[in-house]
């Protein structure tokens, strides 16, 4: 299936919220260097925010995080991955926290991969910067491979926190693919991901747009 022409899908998007209110919608990306150039720390801590945030009031957990900070040394991977058992067990007890064990031990598990992924590519980020747009998809499932609690809309969703380009099959996403005619039905395995992800490549050099904006644009154009 082409896709459709991206110009009537911006038009509607205008016409809904106004050419200007739509651009301040619209979030720019990092750049590689600067991806690059984030510390680790930062790309564990915001990992572990979206793992915490699934199914919960976002307000009410970035209010905790300053607690998650402190009790997990400011993220610092290696400090992360030596955690002993007793001392992730010991968090079950402090009430400042969210105390579920899962998402709590994936803290450590993620930890742990995020230093291999380092150790093979220079550093996290730089895993990051170098995965092709084109092929975002394909980033979305070595996230949900390697790390702990980072399926479906965990990954492209901690990809936008950290400033890394990237679509996301939110709701008003899918329904405007539908709506527009670009896939038949809402996404469900790899082949439906893959058709969707060329039609996200057909837009990006048909606008010049980052696939941020192109998302944001498609929710706008119903909703």
């Amino acid at each position: 299936m082409a896709a459709p022409p991206f110009a009537p899908i911006l038009e509607a998007a205008r016409t809904r919220l106004g050419a200007a209110a739509l651009e301040a919608r619209l979030t720019q990306p990092r750049s590689a260097a600067e991806l690059k150039a984030l510390a680790e720390d930062r790309y564990l801590s915001q990992m572990s925010l979206r793992i915490f945030r699934a199914g919960l009031k976002h307000s009410l957990v970035d209010a905790k995080w300053p607690a998650f900070e402190e009790v997990f040394g400011g993220f610092e991977p290696r400090r992360v991955r030596a955690m002993s058992d007793e001392a992730l067990e010991a968090l079950l007890g402090d009430r400042r926290l969210i105390r579920h064990w899962g998402k709590l031990k994936s803290v450590r598990d993620n930890a742990a991969a995020m230093i291999k992924l380092a150790e093979e590519h220079g550093s996290f980020g730089a895993w990051l910067a170098d995965w092709p747009g084109t092929n975002i998809v394909e980033l979305w499932e070595a996230l949900a491979k390697c790390f702990s609690q980072m399926g479906g809309n965990s990954g492209p969703s901690f990809l936008r926190m950290v400033g890394k380009d990237t679509f996301i099959l939110t709701y008003a996403v899918t329904a405007a693919l539908k709506h527009w005619g670009a896939v038949d039905a809402p996404p469900k395995n790899r082949k439906d991901r893959a058709v969707v992800q060329s039609c996200f490549n057909t837009w990006t050099a048909e606008t010049g747009r980052p696939l941020c904006q192109l998302s944001l644009i498609l929710a706008a154009s119903i909703e």
